[in-house]
């Protein structure tokens, strides 16, 4: 299994925007991804304007599918604009 976690900030006034992108996304996630267990967005109690997606892949396959996929190359421009900065992205590897 691979583990993702993602860390989004956001600019002050656009967080619901970009709930509404997201959110949509992880509905495209969840029905047509089978080997991705877990795609959750998660908002920090402590910092506002900050998203963690937590993100579980059955395998290396299964997340190089949802890079590929169109509904996930297209939610990029959508959520650009809300973006405070370049993503950080954690790659982690389960202990078996």
């Amino acid at each position: 299994m691979i583990g993702v976690v993602a860390t989004l900030k956001i600019q002050e006034g656009k967080t619901e925007e970009f709930e509404t992108v997201f959110k949509d996304l992880m509905a495209q996630v969840k029905a047509n991804e089978p080997g991705c267990l877990a795609y959750q967005l998660t908002k920090s109690r402590t910092e506002p304007g900050t998203y963690k997606v937590l993100e579980l892949y059955a395998n290396e396959d299964a997340l190089k599918a949802h890079g590929q996929s169109d509904y996930f190359k297209a939610a990029g421009p959508k959520m650009g604009p809300c973006l405070a900065g370049r993503p950080e992205v954690e790659y982690l590897d389960a202990v078996q």
